[in-house]
């Protein structure tokens, strides 16, 4: 088998050969360049498995030649040696499409995994065994147009931030961007930030050793160091307390962590990906999120379609899970009638895929005869409205909401702990769509 081909890009005869030491001793075979339009020309010549640039060059910088292989087409994972602490421009390298970014003075360690990362991009039986796992159904174009996306965000490390409402699948299309990339081979770390208590919060981000507070018996890892090798999935973000995001700004861009009780970092290898269906820019702008880590979570963004706008999927996805609903129940599939069909396309979903999985099981326990019938289709919320009532859908989400929070307190006694659990919320979010609802 060929040994994998690196190209090395640097005008510092002892950059070039430190690098083409360390490629070599990992098995790559090595080409240099001193320049902009001798690593074009080599480029031109042959594929290469991976390209290391440093940022300044004789006749130009990285970011030219990386911006000059995006209009190539050049399929080859380019990495930008830039200064340390020069958090800017790794930030541009990343949106120019760079696969990722690396700061001198050169971390050995961190160079190969950087190169162990970029070379299984190219191993042909990578994408095959993904697909089958995780799938986005639907043949919309929203949902064509977000799986090219996703296929294209996974061949890089560049942090990458999914906005959509609740209920719409981001966790899946995190998924999707981790087994499609260098990293399947490693562990699937999800995360909702709403959800962990803000006094544990340090500890369960970072780890912590034994005897370092009280009731910490043992030492135990944090979420970033069971990542390792793999990816971080920071769901609802922008719950972070403004202390935390601080330090998770830290980590991102130092590449390590520092457990509770321990004085010495421990290097980390971690994609992050991180999704909220709020609007982080206008939490930026109320000064609830800090502006510094917005920009480097939000490298890539990539939106996620409501149900509403994605047309004949709603029945496609319909079908599917009343296949898997009834498989899992050992029945015979239901046929989905008219009837039903017609309220399914007519219908809103303010609550999403989520929201039709819970209709599609509720209609399979109580259909009769086979037939999934109108009267089976139980919803909430209303019926889409006609287009120039658009601005009106905020407003009946917002009733939705507001009728079933209220539903939950009263069931529960005004008691809100409890009626968070109900609402599967935490007490924090719960609050927080109660002070919005205006119903505090």
């Amino acid at each position: 088998m060929a040994r994998p081909l690196a190209l090395v890009v640097d005008d510092e005869p002892d950059i070039r050969e430190l690098l083409a030491l360390t490629l070599q001793r990992m098995d790559v075979e090595t080409r240099t360049a001193a320049d902009v339009s001798s690593a074009k020309a080599q480029l031109r010549s042959r594929e290469f498995q991976l390209c290391l640039t440093d940022m300044r060059l004789p006749d130009g910088d990285g970011l030219d030649l990386v911006a000059w292989m995006q209009a190539q087409g050049l399929r080859t994972p380019v990495a930008v040696i830039t200064a340390h602490g020069n958090v800017e421009t790794a930030v541009r390298a990343l949106k120019s499409g760079a696969f990722d970014f690396i700061s001198k003075p050169l971390d050995l360690a961190n160079l190969r995994k950087l190169v162990g990362n970029a070379l299984r991009l190219s191993e042909p039986a990578a994408a095959p065994a993904t697909t089958e796992r995780v799938r986005l159904l639907g043949e919309s174009a929203p949902v064509q147009k977000l799986r090219e996306m996703i296929t294209r965000v996974a061949r890089s490390q560049a942090p990458v931030h999914i906005t959509g409402e609740s209920g719409t699948g981001k966790e899946l299309v995190a998924r999707m961007i981790h087994e499609l990339g260098a990293r399947a081979a490693g562990p699937f770390v999800p995360v909702n930030c709403g959800a962990i208590p803000g006094e544990l919060m340090e500890s369960e981000f970072f780890g912590h050793r034994k005897g370092s507070f009280t009731g910490a018996v043992g030492d135990k890892p944090g979420l970033f160091q069971s990542a390792e090798g793999g990816t971080l999935f920071l769901d609802e973000i922008a719950e972070l307390p403004l202390p935390m995001q601080v330090k998770l700004l830290r980590v991102i861009q130092e590449k390590s962590v520092r457990p509770i009780g321990q004085t010495q970092e421990v290097p980390v290898d971690v994609r992050i990906l991180s999704a909220t269906h709020k609007d982080l820019r206008a939490l930026v702008a109320a000064g609830q999120f800090r502006e510094d880590l917005f920009y480097r979570i939000d490298v890539i963004e990539l939106r996620v379609p409501p149900l509403r706008e994605r047309g004949g999927d709603i029945l496609l996805l319909a079908r599917h899970l009343l296949e898997r609903q009834a498989r899992e129940l050992g029945l015979p599939v239901p046929v989905l009638g008219a009837e039903a069909a017609a309220k399914l396309v007519a219908h809103a979903f303010p609550g999403n895929v989520r929201e039709l999985e819970n209709i599609v099981e509720r209609a399979v326990a109580l259909c009769a005869g086979g037939t999934i019938g109108g009267d089976d289709i139980e919803l909430r919320g209303g019926s889409l409205p006609p287009a120039d009532e658009g601005n009106a859908l905020g407003e009946r989400l917002d009733s939705v909401q507001r009728d079933a929070i209220q539903k939950a307190l009263e069931a529960n006694r005004w008691n809100k702990t409890a009626a968070a659990r109900q609402l599967g919320l935490t007490l924090r979010a719960l609050r927080y769509r109660m002070e919005k609802l205006g119903m505090e």
